[in-house]
């Protein structure tokens, strides 16, 4: 039982990591509509300044804000190339994320190599209802939290949240009210940046982390996701904390070299089941 309870806070831990990940994709997906699959790079980009700043002396704090403004600047770069010219349709602006992902292999590789590096972070670990879990775990649960938190005022007291809802909602009639649709994409695409950033410097001392790790973090975001089709932020929470329980569970219990098949699996099952959902409700429409 204490195995399982174990397993639990740890998938909980590593489903937080990824319902960040997860959430920049639906903020810019509902903005822009764009599916933005270089989301995994701000998380490499965040994760690897941390490990060179904290190299070069500089204290904790320091490193981790800037890698997560580092990464937010990454993401507002990306906007720029993807949604940055008007009337660029969301298929190119896709196929243009993915070229920036590819951009970026080569970018890291020069900048830092191709060997994998991690970074301190809180050390030790407690004892919860019988489970241990690593204090970085609880570290990762609780910013993720208050991320969340955080995201729920901005979206719902300032004007640039809401402005970013109106685009979300109807970008005509936003544009009729005044709102610049093209800057705040740009905005979403930088708030993506900073929450892939938060995840990078989040993981990275529990993981190492190399230029090829956006591959693993994209398919898990993008599988959770799917889970709130690319709309609905509270589905996609919950979606991304089933499958770190699910992806935890399943290493725990001797599967471990089939991570990304459960990610993949689970994908693919929710897809089927809004297919379906979506052939039913035309049938009935009609």
């Amino acid at each position: 039982m204490s195995a399982f309870l174990t397993y639990l806070l740890n998938g909980l831990a590593v489903g937080s990591a990824i319902a960040l990940i997860a959430s920049g994709l639906v903020v810019i997906h509902r903005v822009t509509g764009v599916v933005n699959f270089a989301q995994g790079t701000f998380a490499v980009v965040a994760g690897l300044c941390t490990s060179s700043l904290l190299g070069l002396g500089f204290p904790h704090g320091v490193s981790e804000v800037a890698a997560v403004l580092a990464a937010a600047l990454a993401g507002l770069l990306t906007g720029l190339a993807a949604v940055g010219r008007p009337g660029t349709s969301p298929l190119s602006a896709l196929i243009v994320t993915l070229g920036v992902g590819v951009l970026a292999y080569a970018v890291e590789i020069v900048l830092w190599g191709d060997q994998p590096r991690s970074a301190p972070g809180l050390a030790g670990s407690v004892t919860l209802v019988g489970a241990r879990i690593q204090t970085q775990h609880l570290l990762v649960i609780g910013v993720a939290a208050a991320t969340f938190v955080l995201l729920a005022l901005f979206f719902g007291r300032t004007y640039l949240g809401k402005a970013l809802t109106a685009c979300a909602s109807n970008p005509y009639a936003a544009r009729v009210v005044g709102i610049d649709t093209r800057r705040m994409g740009l905005l979403a695409f930088a708030l993506g940046g900073l929450l892939g950033g938060i995840a990078g410097v989040l993981v990275t001392p529990l993981r190492p982390i190399s230029f090829d790790t956006d591959v693993t973090l994209i398919v898990n975001g993008f599988a959770a996701a799917v889970f709130g089709a690319l709309t609905r932020p509270v589905v996609t929470l919950a979606g991304a904390l089933l499958l770190g329980v699910a992806e935890t569970m399943a290493a725990g219990y001797g599967y471990g070299s089939h991570q990304l098949e459960v990610a993949l699996g689970l994908m693919l099952v929710v897809m089927i089941v809004q297919a379906g959902r979506r052939s039913t409700i035309s049938q009935e429409s009609t």
